[in-house]
């Protein structure tokens, strides 16, 4: 039976659904994100990976600030209706807005994080923070 791109389970967790977003040419998880159902259709409608940001309390263009966009490559959801897979090209080079390529730059060693990886830009010059 086939199900349609609409039919997910924004309901089962308070409106939000979590993201996961994977470069599509690397593999590499880039974050982890929410989408409430509004965020979903205008992914899909426009190609452009937009979020529901929990913390502004706003739909959010991931890029609309600092211009490194997510492109839409694949979507996959999971079997519960309730976890969406983003394949996307990351314009820019960063996903996170700390600067980083990804947002799991932090490797756990023993009970330490330790960042790893360069920074792609600095989020003082763009977001002036």
């Amino acid at each position: 039976m086939t199900k349609r791109a609409t039919e997910l389970k924004f309901e089962k967790s308070g409106g939000l659904v979590p993201v996961i977003a994977q470069d599509h040419s690397t593999g590499q998880v880039l974050m982890l994100a929410y989408m409430n159902r509004e965020a979903w259709e205008k992914t899909l409608a426009t190609g452009q990976v937009h979020y529901w940001s929990r913390s502004r309390q706003k739909l959010w263009l991931k890029g609309e600030t600092s211009g490194h966009i997510q492109v839409l490559k694949e979507a996959f959801v999971d079997c519960d209706l309730d976890t969406i897979l983003v394949k996307v090209e990351q314009k820019g080079g960063a996903a996170c807005h700390t600067g980083h390529q990804t947002c799991f730059f932090n490797r756990v060693d023993g009970q330490e994080l330790k960042p790893e990886g360069e920074l792609v830009f600095d989020p003082k010059e763009i977001y002036g923070k």
